[in-house]
């Protein structure tokens, strides 16, 4: 069904753009004609949010917008009738007031869209809509505003209504920028179709603004393009809401990836390079008239550029913190693996020699977890993983450190301890293990020479023991230059 309106409106309102080339030269018809579809539009809007959107507020702020800009149409065909105008509409007119409701419309709606999407805000997307729309600011205020600021002809209120077109249209494409480049691929067609209707606006509100400027009024085939290209901004505001996809824009979005593809680079070199190009021009032409503005541009630019270096450089470095923690720890238990554990025994060693105290090793192997896994399963085995970890990780001191070595194997380092302590802490340990289960431990105490391979290999070999001798108990290796290794027995209790 929402397939079906969808297609039927888009039939309807493409029908309407055709057949308006087509109507008479009576001007009230084709009035008519364009009112109706900004109604039409306006009712495929309300339509598209009670069906389509979770955010109805946002897309209610469209449809008020283009209901008061068709309207504004109407009243402006109103007021010429009247005053019996031809041309160009004086500014400002009564007309004025609804097309100007467009602008503070769309810009809640579109706040309100980024507002519900985002879990938190983006700085990046900002910055990068605000250099592309700084780039293009300038030619704007060169060719529109300025002259229009310069123009005698218009009242106060006149200029003042004159600029707020421009740098209306300016807001809101800062704004659906902001959108655009805060949502990531695959990119709704509803978005694509809410752009290309702004965008729409946008060109369309440029050529009028040019025309008030340079005082001419477009022939009759361009002043239908114009009018044709408002109807087709209506159109495609208003297929928008109707697509299946505008849940999606108000969707939350996962956290932004801080990337820039090849086309955001083109785009915010494009409107770095427009100062610089707009110098060249006045120069080629033999008098500079906008240096100071030129200059205030580029000096934006540069600013805006050297934030969004630093945002990046900044992510940069947060990525290769969260990198480099994910590298060193265990994804299933969340303790050290056996990577950061190859770099923290050796500084343990280390200062051991340096403070002259003793250190111990302790390799832990939970006892019959094959036996586990197969009567309980796999998923039952990561958790009882899990949870030993954790409960290990409660009963040791601040400076004891608590590694997975690999499989079912934990590694304990132990600072301060000779092997009588160290076996102890280990059984402390046993006590804890959830579910009722057993490990095999062995333990080395390092002797002040032994590299730290050696020094893990007797904890592993000590471990070996205390699997053949009955597991459930903590085997202590003795000195390496002996080929014994000594027994810790572990307290009586239940099995």
């Amino acid at each position: 069904m929402p397939q079906l309106t969808l297609l039927l409106y888009l039939t309807v309102m493409l029908t309407a753009l055709g057949g308006f080339f087509l109507t008479g030269p009576d001007a009230w018809v084709a009035v008519l004609w364009q009112v109706a579809v900004g109604y039409l539009a306006t009712a495929a809007i309300v339509i598209g949010a009670r069906r389509n959107t979770s955010e109805r507020a946002a897309w209610y702020c469209f449809a008020v917008g283009i209901f008061a800009n068709s309207t504004g149409i109407l009243v402006e065909a109103i007021t010429a009738s009247m005053t019996g105008s031809t041309g160009l509409p004086s500014v400002p007119s009564p007309a004025d007031a609804f097309y100007l409701v467009l602008y503070p419309a769309f810009a809640l709606g579109l706040a309100l869209l980024i507002r519900k999407r985002e879990a938190r805000r983006d700085w990046g997307a900002l910055v990068d809509a605000t250099m592309i729309v700084a780039g293009l600011s300038l030619p704007a205020w060169i060719f529109i505003i300025a002259p229009t600021v310069g123009d005698q002809a218009l009242s106060l209120a006149g200029q003042l209504v004159s600029i707020a077109y421009p740098v209306g249209d300016l807001m809101l494409a800062v704004m659906v920028i902001r959108l655009y480049l805060g949502t990531h691929h695959p990119r709704p067609r509803a978005l694509w179709l809410m752009t290309g209707s702004l965008a729409a606006f946008l060109l369309a509100d440029i050529t009028w603004a040019v025309l008030h400027v340079l005082g001419q009024s477009p022939g009759d085939t361009a002043h239908r393009l114009i009018q044709v290209t408002s109807m087709l901004a209506y159109t495609m505001i208003g297929a928008a809401a109707l697509h299946p996809s505008a849940r999606q824009i108000a969707e939350q979005d996962r956290p932004p990836a801080g990337r820039l593809n090849i086309i955001m680079i083109c785009l915010f070199t494009s409107a770095a390079l427009i100062a610089p190009a707009l110098l060249i021009f006045e120069v080629v032409q033999g008098r500079v008239t906008d240096g100071l503005a030129i200059a205030v541009g580029s000096i934006v630019m540069v600013l805006l550029v050297a934030t969004r270096s630093s945002q990046l450089v900044r992510r940069l470095e947060q990525q290769a913190t969260t990198i480099r923690a994910m590298s060193h720890t265990d994804d299933l238990t969340g303790l050290p693996n056996r990577r950061a554990w190859v770099i923290e025994l050796p500084r343990a060693i280390e200062r051991a020699r340096r403070d002259g105290v003793p250190l111990s090793v302790a390799m832990l192997d939970m006892d019959h977890f094959k036996l586990f896994n197969d009567t309980h399963g796999h998923p039952a085995g990561d958790r009882l993983l899990t949870a030993a970890g954790a409960a290990w990780q409660q009963r040791l001191r601040e400076v004891d450190y608590l590694a997975r070595y690999g499989g079912e194997e934990f590694l304990v380092l132990l600072p301060d301890a000779d092997g009588v302590r160290a076996g102890q802490v280990v059984d402390r340990l046993r006590s804890s293990t959830p579910l009722g289960q057993t490990f095999s431990a062995g333990v080395a105490t390092w002797d002040g020479r032994e590299t730290s391979d050696e020094l893990v290999a007797r904890a592993d070999s000590a471990l070996y023991t205390a699997k053949q001798t009955g597991r459930d108990r903590t085997v202590l290796a003795l000195s390496p230059r002996t080929d014994l290794n000594g027994q810790y027995p572990a307290p009586a209790r239940d099995r």
